[in-house]
């Protein structure tokens, strides 16, 4: 009986939960709809949210790309295929670890600082106050942070697909004497702009999923200063979470649904 309770317990946490959510998106986007947006603040959101988050994504991208390309150049050269190198990093940082690293990074750092900024603001009683002036929390605090993160999630995926390749093509030719010319010709032959553009719908997604579930868990924080760290833990969690599992439902529907 207590799993069954533990069980129905969950399931209804998880509707109210996915609800929650999808109101608040509901929410957001009839504002944006009707241009409800506070747009100086929009802007600054832009460089809070993703401005400072471009050296980690960066760095994060540049080691990703040259361990990629360690692992498989030198093998790649003793087989005789050497030439498909610039390929296989390319294809794989644009498709794939560009969006998704980049989202996993952004969602660690932002996703937080949305969850805990909103959160001391609920502890603090400053959304009731909000209220209590009839403006709009969603329209003060959430759609702004959620055009940033669509405006700059997006071309923060672009700076971290082109380092990583050339963090990849470097090291190719460190390592493995691969020629520049040649690990770029692989690149160009293997992706081309269809790839990049559904990477960059990827990368939507993730921040669609970063502002709304951020936002949400510093909305609903309970309890105080610690109500506010496990609202911070939980926006950080449940995001990644959400991130690996929508990029194999997207992966599977832009590149293998077929």
């Amino acid at each position: 009986m207590k799993f069954l309770e533990r069980f129905g317990a969950g399931t209804i946490y998880l509707l109210e939960y996915t609800g929650g959510v999808a109101q608040l998106a509901g929410e957001s986007f009839g504002l944006i709809a009707r241009l409800r947006i506070r747009f100086g603040e929009t802007i600054a959101q832009c460089y809070l949210l993703g401005l400072q988050s471009l050296i980690i994504v960066l760095l994060t991208s540049l080691f990703t790309g040259m361990v990629f390309s360690l692992e498989s150049a030198e093998q790649a050269v003793q087989y005789g295929v050497g030439n498909l190198v610039g390929g296989a990093v390319a294809y794989t940082a644009v498709r794939e670890l560009g969006p998704m690293l980049s989202a996993v990074v952004v969602a660690g750092r932002v996703g937080a600082a949305i969850a805990a900024e909103l959160g001391s603001m609920v502890v603090t009683e400053q959304i009731e106050a909000l209220r209590s002036m009839g403006i709009s929390p969603v329209r003060f605090l959430v759609v702004p942070r959620l055009i940033a993160l669509l405006v700059m999630l997006p071309l923060l995926t672009i700076f971290a697909d082109v380092v990583s390749v050339l963090g990849g093509m470097w090291i190719a030719h460190a390592y493995a004497h691969i020629d520049y010319q040649t690990f770029l010709t692989a690149a160009r032959q293997t992706i081309g702009f269809p790839d990049v553009m559904k990477g960059l719908l990827k990368s939507l997604f993730f921040a669609l999923i970063i502002a709304l579930v951020g936002s949400y868990q510093g909305l609903k924080t309970r309890g105080g200063a610690s109500g506010v760290g496990r609202s911070t833990t939980g926006a950080v969690v449940i995001s990644i979470i959400l991130i690996f599992i929508s990029n194999f439902i997207l992966s599977y529907i832009l590149f293998g649904g077929g």
